[in-house]
């Protein structure tokens, strides 16, 4: 799909999402308005040699930063580095964290930043002088009780330990201004797995409504990077069948189920699932149409659109990745039966763990692993079943419940704050 086509879906599937909530909570003009509008959108260039052994000729890279909405709290949302990075996407993606941490009722707004770069077109110093640039250039908008970013696609702990550094220079020792760091520089524990942890647990929530035991479920995950390959790795642990895992170059299939931690030394040896032993090679394309109790999509987003909407054979998608289905492939979904657990929902741990590692900082003490996943799974479970029921009471779908909740709550506090 080409990459305008794919803001383009993404962009317009927020708009429609928030629409259906919007009527279904009867707001009016002026207050989705206020909504929708952001806070700040910042964009700043970044010159930088891609490779300092070599010489490659100065480029220029685009970085952004847009702050929705903080009526709750300090801005709250992720970095990526990515080729596909622009100012509409960063935009649709700030609004939906927006959304996010008021469904999980923390006190945080969104945000959402990113660089439009090829990371694998630098060298590692190349891609640390860029990150450093980058804070320098967003110091002004960055700030523990303002905005504090996170990892996504394209970063890791790493590239925040980095973010850390270069913000210290001028603020002293700040650990909580991003979170997801290395647990060496006040990292959470449990940060790492957090999304994809939260996946799974949804997953086994879901599976036990059905009355199927997770034990009995077979799933499909799209995409295995650090969402994906822990969510697979958690589902794998409670027992359920993984029969397909893909990746940028495709995808392996094995009925019977993978071996997932077999699947993660060898995506750690060779970089890709391609070849993994005792699986057969299958396109991502073909992996989305396979038959299976739960398809989880922890992709980019848009993958599941109106061309191949009509070829899922899934009972359940549960969405790992942020905005994976069109709002005309999420209806085309619900027409057919098949249940959608929205992205604000079911990827919603990662957000939630920030917020535990930012107040671990905050208090300067740290929490121990159990503790954590298990504050983690009784929050995120506790939403599932407030979505639930409200979605079962007004008759509406899950996402549409999802948003209602969090839309309301932020609604209240621009009223409360006199906005």
């Amino acid at each position: 799909m080409p990459v305008e086509r794919k803001h383009c879906q993404c962009q317009d599937t927020q708009f429609h999402f928030l629409t259906r909530a919007f009527e279904s909570l009867q707001l009016e003009a002026a207050q989705r308005e206020l909504l929708l509008s952001p806070f700040r959108e910042t964009t700043v260039s970044i010159p930088l040699r891609p490779n300092r052994n070599d010489d490659s000729e100065l480029q220029t890279f685009m970085g952004y930063r847009v702050q929705h909405n903080h009526a709750r709290g300090p801005f709250k949302g992720g970095l990526r580095f990515h080729p596909s990075v622009n100012l509409g996407e960063i935009r649709a993606l700030a609004q939906l964290m927006t959304w996010k941490t008021a469904l999980v009722d923390i006190p945080f707004g969104g945000a959402k930043g990113g660089i439009a770069v090829d990371t694998t077109q630098l060298d590692r110093h190349a891609l640390e002088i860029l990150t450093k640039r980058f804070t320098q250039k967003m110091v002004p908008v960055f700030g523990v009780h303002e905005d504090i970013p996170a990892p996504d696609i394209g970063t890791n702990p790493q590239v925040m330990a980095w973010i850390l550094e270069e913000y210290s220079k001028t603020h002293g020792y700040t650990p909580a201004i991003v979170t997801g760091k290395p647990i060496e520089l006040g990292g959470s524990a449990g940060r790492l797995e957090a999304t994809g942890y939260g996946v799974a647990c949804i997953t086994r929530e879901v599976a036990s409504e059905m009355s199927l035991p997770i034990k009995q479920a077979r799933v499909v995950i799209q995409g295995f990077g650090n969402v994906g390959s822990h969510a697979a790795l958690s589902l794998s642990r409670m027992g359920a069948r993984i029969i397909a895992l893909s990746d940028y170059r495709g995808g392996v299939y094995a009925e019977s189920g993978i071996d997932v931690s077999a699947a993660v030394r060898h995506v750690a040896e060779t970089e890709w699932l391609e070849g993994l032993p005792e699986t057969e090679a299958i396109s991502n394309a073909e992996l989305l149409a396979l038959p299976c109790d739960f398809l989880i999509p922890a992709a980019l987003e848009a993958t599941i659109d109106c061309d191949n909407a009509d070829t899922i054979k899934a009972k359940a998608v549960i969405e790992a990745a942020n905005i994976p289905v069109t709002h005309l492939a999420d209806t085309a979904l619900r027409d057919r039966g098949i249940a959608v657990v929205p992205d604000l929902l079911a990827n919603a741990g990662g957000v939630l763990t920030s917020y535990y590692e930012w107040v671990q900082n905050l208090q300067e003490f740290p929490w121990d692993y159990e503790t954590i996943l298990q504050r983690l799974e009784t929050r995120l479970l506790s939403v599932y079943e407030q979505v639930r029921d409200l979605a079962s009471s007004r008759q509406v779908d899950l996402r549409t419940a999802a948003y209602e909740l969090a839309i309301g709550r932020v609604a209240r506090a621009i009223a409360l704050r006199g906005f």
